[in-house]
């Protein structure tokens, strides 16, 4: 197979280009800001860019990971974030029914308000902040686009190997715990994630190219391991063996815009994409495990 993967500079995509060349497909990395050594620099807001280059490579499978990503950013940049989220995944479905190739749209669990956990993929969306409103938005242009052959993949939050921890909403914890400096860190100990690796999702992606069944539009990959952002930095302590009394649990309700914006829990049901019957099946690590071994190297 030929695979494109946008965004591979990121956490996700850096995985996936991987991913699919460890198993023998040729796999084209993009970027825009961030590309070096073997990424293509390509600026997809550039619509005639961007198709003259899908026309030239013509590839098979597109994994569209660019986004913007961090809920705060997008907040103030809600133009830019509209036009990245929503319209350039609209624009790819229209290439997907022009030049025949299945695009995987990474989409979030932030498409739910986090009221009523488990979510399976027809469960009511509500989103509580623009980036879950634009990540919506780029589930509903992809799947509005007809003839086209489209997957949306929702996953929760992410970590794994990243060049910086700032990268990750997870990894950057490590940087909370190794603060040793005296600094106290209010950390939330009432929203409840699912943390879920991109080797994890990359390998996912590999196995569910290669499944020969009708695949549905939307389905739901995330680890089961249910942790509050403080209980995760209990984690890294005990894995670094270093002390957290530095770290406070702050178990109350979120108030002000906070509390508006962040869902409580979005836990995505995993159930209907085990029924898939994907060779392999989840295969997730177990966070404590994988960090333990990944801080050790």
């Amino acid at each position: 197979m030929k695979v494109l993967v946008t965004g591979a500079s990121g956490v996700l995509g850096t995985a996936v280009l991987a991913a699919f060349k460890s198993h023998g497909h040729e796999a084209i990395g993009l970027a825009h800001s961030r590309a070096s050594g073997e990424l293509k620099a390509l600026d997809l807001l550039d619509r005639s860019a961007t198709e003259q280059f899908i026309a030239e490579i013509k590839p098979d499978w597109v994994i569209h990971c660019a986004a913007e990503r961090r809920p705060d950013v997008a907040e103030k940049n809600p133009e830019g974030t509209e036009q990245l989220n929503v319209g350039v995944p609209g624009f790819f479905a229209e290439l997907s029914a022009k030049y025949s190739f299945v695009l995987v749209y990474i989409s979030t669990d932030y498409v739910f308000d986090g009221a009523n956990p488990p979510y399976s993929p027809s469960s009511p969306t509500n989103p509580l902040q623009l980036y879950g409103r634009t990540k919506l938005g780029g589930e509903l242009a992809v799947l509005a686009v007809p003839g086209a052959q489209n997957i949306i993949l929702r996953v929760p939050v992410l970590y794994g190997p990243a060049p910086n921890n700032a990268d990750s909403a997870v990894n950057i914890l490590l940087d909370v715990v190794q603060d040793q400096s005296g600094k106290t860190y209010k950390m939330d100990h009432f929203a409840t994630r699912y943390p879920t690796n991109v080797v994890d999702i990359a390998e996912f992606l590999v196995r569910l190219s290669a499944h020969k069944k009708p695949l549905p539009p939307i389905i739901h990959y995330s680890a089961g391991e249910p942790f509050t952002k403080y209980e995760m930095c209990l984690i890294f302590s005990k894995i670094l063996g270093l002390p957290h009394e530095h770290i406070i649990p702050d178990a109350e309700p979120p108030k002000g815009d906070a509390a508006t914006t962040r869902p409580r829990d979005s836990q995505l049901s995993t159930e209907e994409t085990v029924l898939l019957g994907i060779d392999g099946g989840l295969g997730y690590n177990g966070f404590e495990e994988w960090w333990t071994a990944h801080l050790k190297k």
